[in-house]
């Protein structure tokens, strides 16, 4: 069985587990590092980043990328970064990763694309150019990996107006219910949540492969979902 909890519950488990257990830089970089481990990676990679913690996360894998000898590159669409993102992209310009604004084009010939805009506690419309962004991410024939969430749908409910259709969705510590509803199966062929260590405050609901002896009550696991988790620390 499978852990299945609201954006709400996320949210308060990962302040929980910083305030007590593990600081923010370090579960980033686990982040990072379950989504590097998710996936064979061949040929170069665009990472496309917003402003929030998503984007660091992005920042961080660019960094494990580099070390491991893969080429990458990162798109931005904000010079606005939360702390714990500025401090994983100085680590990336120090490297010597090439980051550059975001622009129309700019994912064109890449082998694999990562959504790192927008996490799961996007709310509300898409605004400026993340819209263009997701777009761009759709068009671009590449293999598409969305990190924690698919960027523009509601980690709650899976609705989405626009959102990263992707090859691969790698959530970060816990499902989240939106990822599992039938809604989300029309944007993530593959689900997968990688353990990076966070404490969770509160159980909610669980997710299990279909058995009636077993399942009463529960969700039943959704096609697109890998049940093994991939364990970081």
């Amino acid at each position: 069985m499978m852990d299945c909890i609201s954006v709400e519950t996320m949210r308060q488990s990962d302040a929980y587990t910083i305030a007590h257990f593990v600081p923010s830089l370090e579960l980033m970089h686990r982040a990072a590092y379950g989504v590097f481990k998710a996936v064979n990676w061949q040929g170069s990679t665009a990472i496309v980043v917003g402003s929030g913690n998503n984007g660091g996360d992005g920042f961080a894998l660019a960094c494990i990328l580099k070390e491991h000898g893969h080429h990458c590159g990162v798109f931005t669409l904000s010079d606005r970064l939360s702390q714990d993102s500025a401090y994983y992209a100085k680590l990336a310009r120090e490297a010597g990763i090439d980051i550059r604004p975001f622009s129309p084009g700019c994912l064109q010939g890449y082998n694999i694309v990562v959504d790192c805009l927008l996490g799961t506690g996007f709310q509300g419309g898409l605004r400026g150019n993340y819209r263009s962004a997701i777009e761009a991410i759709n068009a671009s024939g590449s293999y598409v990996i969305s990190v924690d969430i698919n960027s523009g749908m509601s980690g709650d409910s899976g609705e989405a107006e626009l959102a990263v259709i992707s090859d691969l969705t790698v959530t970060i510590g816990y499902v989240k219910n939106g990822l599992i509803t039938e809604t989300a199966g029309n944007y993530i062929k593959k689900l997968v949540c990688a353990d990076i260590g966070i404490v969770l405050i509160r159980e909610e609901g669980k997710i299990c492969i279909p058995d009636e002896n077993l399942c009463s009550g529960y969700y039943p696991c959704p096609e697109w979902l890998d049940m093994n988790v991939i364990k970081v620390f």
